[in-house]
């Protein structure tokens, strides 16, 4: 009999509360009716530009030279960069800090939570992440370049390095922000003339398109975005026993935390919090009660509003009772801690009553449950779901389940786990980002409910058919779909082969994502980072780049070190193709990260040619050629299936090695570069000749 397996589905609301006119505060422009791993993973690395420009000190000093300030043309001071809905009633004008105030700073005594006061825009949940960024330094300067200054070397232009789907980017903008009598609209410092949130707002929005994109949200977004870390979401219903461990476990290893309470009839709760707004999380204490009584510590949460004013009533607001429950050392300890009025303390348990939801964003997959840390490893995949071919929603659609995307997992070792040597499971963490939903919300776009199952492989080396998931129960699966940018799960599986199908809810909802794998690192990934960089450096030139000879050089000598490929490397014209895909920055070559993300997608390919490759010749057979390539997550249709045979087979219908990478490559190329339904594909084989 088939199996019945049913998925659950949560719904996740957004924050996007702003503020009200504060009674006698002036600094608000309007009325609220008018309102609208290593720590990082790849902190080191070099970044991409996000729109191709040229880097930004190319930019920078060519315009000091010039004496011109900067004027960024892919994101204008019109309504085009604010809304895409409909127009504000009110005009803004766009003026550089210089035009604002006398002695602008970009950071005034190093950046701190104090910079970030909300203003018109519904993006708390953004600013909330902020607060968090500024409690660790190395995160923040990562995310804030430090070389950029309102006095040396000024020209109008700034940059800010955000995390964006398995790659740093760096986002250039000019130092036009939006005002209304003389006063910033959006964020602002409590400075006047401290000017780094409302650039680090303006950058942020430009990589979603507008400022409006920026509209309600969840914190967890903007943690990700500024470390690429890994998130975890708890529903405070179903919160675990140790979930003050957790908390402090996190905070003790650098990770950003915010809360918040799900909208309901009224706004505001009867002690003064705020439902649909998001919060930060910026300590946690615990301190000795005065009078012995069954509880001899009372354990606090300090949150911080990014309006910039404390709205708590509850106990331990400012001027509560409860203080003088505690000794005069621990009261100053904790009012030295608070350095805002916008900071407040709460009771754990206040805390668990009071909010509905909390959101973590790890630095590394290390559960906070455990003292010890792990190295750890990364697979990031990326795919589609396309209508009508690979959009096949969840497991409660058999009839088209088994034509989602599908990815295998291989669990070789077990952990080491000192504490239990019968341990024999391996530890891995599955994480499913959807792509691009806030930038396409002015296409309506909205974030799908989306998750995850995983089942283990019985011996089969195809794409799996509608009849083993009928008959086989998965191994194991996200808690339930929802509606959040990422997903993300825990698990202890046995040593084995594994496939994750990826998904949305309901079928024939089209969109990318990236599906990244975190397990426990070993030592020979290590190893053979090692060396390819190594041969990467013997090759490169000063500038430390590579042409098409050279790569040819280089993956020839990297191929060499694997005994299990005969090959004799690669082709000059596959690497020109190589080149033109991975080439971000316009200079026809490849730098060492460019060289690094092209060959983990060689290895990606290289396991599915491996596959096919049964009878260890090197070459596959052309008719395999259409499950290889469905394996990829590429969609075509017969038309190119015949046209791939007949450019990349050989007289006896093979394809080697060589005429693989070449043609994933370019079919690679080809489904980044648009946004593809099969008739487009066909025309452009033939306009760009991608095959021939």
């Amino acid at each position: 009999m088939a199996l019945v397996e049913e998925t659950s589905v949560k719904v996740a609301l957004e924050t996007e509360a702003s503020p009200d006119v504060p009674e006698g505060k002036t600094d608000y422009p309007f009325t609220a009716s008018n309102s609208i791993y290593t720590a990082i993973l790849s902190r080191n690395e070099a970044v991409k530009d996000a729109k191709r420009l040229k880097n930004f000190l190319e930019l920078r000093d060519k315009y000091v030279h010039k004496k011109v300030l900067f004027e960024d043309p892919l994101f204008p001071p019109n309504d085009s960069s604010l809304w895409y809905s409909s127009k504000f009633p009110i005009e803004f004008e766009w003026k550089r800090p210089t035009e604002i105030c006398d002695n602008p700073q970009f950071i005034i005594d190093g950046a701190s939570r104090t910079d970030i006061c909300q203003g018109e825009l519904g993006d708390c949940w953004l600013l909330a992440a902020i607060a968090c960024l500024t409690l660790n330094d190395k995160l923040l300067y990562r995310v804030i370049p430090s070389d950029q200054s309102f006095t040396e070397n000024y020209a109008g232009i700034f940059h800010f390095q955000f995390w964006r789907y398995g790659e740093w980017v760096d986002v250039v903008v000019d130092d036009r922000i939006p005002t209304s009598n003389n006063q910033l609209v959006f964020t602002k410092s409590f400075r006047k003339n401290e000017f780094w949130s409302a650039l680090l707002e303006k950058a942020y929005a430009k990589l979603h398109g507008s400022y409006e994109a920026l509209k309600g949200g969840n914190t967890l977004e903007a943690m990700e975005d500024f470390t690429g870390g890994v998130t975890e979401f708890f529903e405070m219903s179903e919160a675990p026993k140790e979930l003050y461990k957790i908390m402090k476990k996190a905070l003790e290893r650098g990770s950003l935390m915010g809360c918040s309470i799900d909208v309901s009839q009224s706004t505001e709760t009867a002690n003064g919090l705020v439902r649909g707004h998001a919060y930060s999380i910026t300590a946690l204490e615990e301190c000795d009660k005065l009078k012995v009584t069954k509880d001899t510590k009372i354990r606090l949460v300090q949150m911080r509003n990014p309006w910039g004013m404390v709205l708590w009533k509850g106990p331990w607001n400012a001027k509560s009772k409860e203080w003088s429950t505690i000794s005069s050392s621990d009261k100053a300890r904790l009012k030295k801690k608070t350095v805002e009025t916008s900071e407040t303390w709460i009771s754990f348990e206040d805390f668990k009553k009071n909010f509905t939801k909390l959101e973590i964003c790890n630095l590394t997959p290390d559960t906070l449950l455990d003292d010890r840390s792990h190295s750890w490893t990364v697979a990031v995949n990326e795919g589609r779901w396309v209508r009508g071919s690979s959009a096949g929603g969840c497991r409660n659609f058999p009839d088209t389940f088994w034509t989602n995307p599908q990815y295998r997992m291989r669990l070789y070792e077990e952990d080491d786990d000192p504490d239990d040597p019968e341990h024999v499971a391996c530890t891995v963490m599955v994480a499913l980002m959807q792509k691009g939903r806030r930038k396409d919300r002015s296409k309506g776009a909205k974030l799908y409910t989306i998750g995850f199952t995983i089942y283990e492989m019985i011996g089969s080396q195809q794409h799996l058919q509608k009849d083993f998931f009928l008959y086989n129960a998965s191994k194991a699966k996200c808690k339930s779909y929802i509606n959040l940018r990422e997903v993300s799960e825990r698990f202890c599986l046995p040593p084995g082969e594994y496939v994750i199908i990826p998904s949305t809810f309901d079928p024939h909802e089209e969109g990318e994502f990236i599906l990244r794998v975190f397990s426990e690192k070993n030592r020979r990934e290590g190893g053979e980072h090692k060396m390819f960089r190594a041969i990467y450096q013997q090759i490169a030139g000063e500038d430390m780049q590579i042409c098409a000879n050279e790569l040819k050089v280089v993956m020839k000598r990297v191929l060499e070190k694997h005994n299990d490929m005969k090959t004799d490397g690669f082709s000059l014209e596959s690497c020109r193709s190589m080149i033109a895909l991975m080439d971000t920055d316009g200079t026809g070559k490849l730098n060492l990260q460019e060289f690094k993300h092209l060959w983990s997608k060689i290895k990606a390919w290289q396991l599915i040619f491996k596959k096919y490759d049964k009878d260890k010749s090197s070459t596959i057979s052309s008719f395999e050629m259409r499950n290889a390539v469905n394996d990829a997550g590429f969609r075509l249709n017969n038309q190119l299936y015949d046209i791939i045979t007949m450019r990349y087979a050989d007289e006896h219908l093979n394809i080697d090695f060589d005429s693989f990478i070449c043609c994933f490559v370019r079919l690679e190329g080809m489904f980044s570069k648009y946004t593809l339904d099969f008739d487009t594909i066909s025309c452009f084989v033939r306009l760009e000749g991608i095959f021939s």
